[in-house]
């Protein structure tokens, strides 16, 4: 993995680490539910991760078998 894509991915990972121990926080402090925009901007996160991730490994299949 490329030195950008490894700091792409630590990004996303420390800004989802961010989010959930917050939404930790406010379970065990006030016994609430996370906002659920938030549970969604944390769902869209991980799903940009699971792209920049995925088009690794699409693009190394790829190479490996050809253009299908």
């Amino acid at each position: 993995m490329s030195a950008t894509k490894r700091e792409e991915v630590s990004s996303h990972l420390r800004y989802i680490r961010l989010e959930l121990r917050e939404m930790h926080q406010m379970l065990i402090k006030d016994d609430l539910l996370p906002d659920l925009n938030e549970a969604k901007e944390v769902h869209a996160q991980l799903d940009a991760l699971l792209d920049l991730l995925s088009d690794k490994e699409l693009k190394k299949i790829k190479s490996q078998y050809g253009n299908f």
